[in-house]
């Protein structure tokens, strides 16, 4: 029944799927425990045994039924498995109490996340953010089950091991290192506030990539701004935020923005603590929601994208029509699905304004999301009437640059634009001392 080699970490995954849930389609739920596997990988846990339970009602001490907990726990010890991940969200009392029947570590879907950002964050920030995020989480259960909290390998000490530092701590510090994670990404947050105005001042509009985890959206940055970020068949292997200039077609310049994967039930303690790096996406002009369209559960991704998004103040279905955010939906990955699955997404596109159909990895539909992109900031222009010297060359291909010059009249001395500016080229204009003439109707 159970595979009985022995690792270093050793790991039997346990996705329990809810008496509400039984009803559901079987696949999904193979897919939820594929999911949990590839968490599990991006960590490099050695997954000796994964599979799904049935639970007709959450048990309060174990959340898992009396005899699913006593049948695991014999072919976890027939095992020798070290950890146990349940693929669920558990209680400090569950937690413990999984331990002790099981004789084995145990963390929770939670926890496993955590763990993996813990080792995947680079800068000082998400780091900081990552920790904040732990220690909120693991509050109640350090205090109630251990007595330290070890770090290991960048980790934040769910697993354990030889060679971590031991630090002990209790209620109190855990407190005061949670207030000072606090003021320190304050200091960052208001950082990043002064880059971003920076940014304003240039001004570029931002285009940011979101999409849940392994979408392809390192993949898709990578090829539209030759750069070198890690993109990986992993789940979350980028975690902070980068960001590069990217020319448009017409030779615009924009900010294109690589964000953190979601993935379904993102613990609420990283939604919040990663509210700074996802702010990038709170300031973008467009949005770009990449989908792995050859992905199985492709539109419950699609759910459980919208509704971090959501969390984050953004609402890609509401608002008012002046006011709503553009989205543009990449459907990444057609190169992946068989000819007659790759015409219906062709077919679905066609009729849709909003979607592309494309292959980052291979380039396929790059022009087409380019086009999309410079259309949707095109709305936001609008038609001035403008009067330069002929003299002033540089504000003249300032404005072939930055604009849409529909037409140009010459006279003696000037020359009269009609162009399509938006409102930040529009302020930088005004600074270089140009006077509007009038609005064009």
């Amino acid at each position: 029944m159970y595979e009985t080699r022995k690792t270093a970490t050793a790991t039997v995954i346990v996705h329990p799927r809810l008496k509400t849930r039984i009803k559901d389609d079987d696949y999904g739920e193979r897919s939820r425990l594929d999911e949990a596997r590839g968490l599990a990988a991006a960590i490099s846990l050695n997954v000796l045994h994964a599979e799904v339970v049935n639970v007709a009602k959450p048990n309060p001490a174990t959340y898992l039924g009396d005899g699913t907990v006593k049948r695991l726990a014999d072919g976890i010890q027939e095992m020798g498995a070290e950890l146990v991940v349940v693929d669920g969200h558990l209680s400090p009392g569950q937690q413990r109490n999984l331990e002790k029947a099981w004789n084995a570590k145990v963390i929770d879907r939670t926890g496993l996340i955590l763990e993996i950002f813990g080792e995947r964050a680079r800068t000082r920030e998400g780091q900081l953010q990552v920790e904040l995020a732990h220690l909120t989480y693991q509050k109640s259960r350090l205090v109630r089950s251990w007595t330290h909290l070890e770090r290991q390998r960048g980790g934040f000490g769910f697993l354990g091991g030889p060679g971590e530092t031991q630090i002990e701590i209790d209620r109190r510090l855990i407190g005061e290192r949670i207030t000072r994670l606090k003021k320190e990404l304050e200091t960052v947050t208001r950082t990043r506030s002064l880059h971003r105005e920076a940014r304003r001042r240039v001004p570029y509009p931002i285009v940011a990539l979101v999409g849940y985890t392994n979408a392809g959206k390192s993949t898709l940055f990578n090829t539209l701004t030759d750069a070198s970020v890690v993109a990986m068949d992993q789940l979350f292997a980028t975690l902070d935020p980068t960001m590069r200039q990217l020319k448009l077609p017409s030779g615009r310049t924009v900010i294109l923005s690589d964000t953190v994967g979601f993935v379904s039930d993102l613990p609420h303690e990283l939604v919040a603590a990663f509210r700074a790096t996802l702010e990038e996406v709170l300031e973008a002009d467009v949005i770009v929601h990449v989908r792995d369209i050859a992905h199985p559960e492709s539109e419950a991704q699609l759910r459980d994208v919208e509704d971090v998004l959501k969390q984050l103040g953004i609402d890609l279905h509401g608002g008012d029509a002046g006011t709503a955010r553009p989205v543009i939906e990449a459907l990444n990955k057609i190169d992946l699905l068989d000819e007659t699955g790759a015409d219906a997404i062709e077919a679905q596109v066609a009729r849709t304004p909003n979607q592309v159909a494309m292959s980052a990895l291979s380039g396929l539909g790059t022009e087409a999301l380019l086009a999309k992109i410079e259309r949707e900031l095109a709305h936001k222009r609008q038609p001035f009437s403008i009067v330069v010297p002929l003299e002033d060359g540089e504000t003249i291909a300032w404005l072939y640059r930055r604009g849409e010059v529909l037409s140009r009249t010459d006279g003696e001395l000037e020359a009269r634009f009609e162009v399509l500016l938006d409102d930040a080229d529009l302020a930088r204009l005004k600074k270089r001392g140009i006077v509007l003439d009038r609005a064009a109707e």
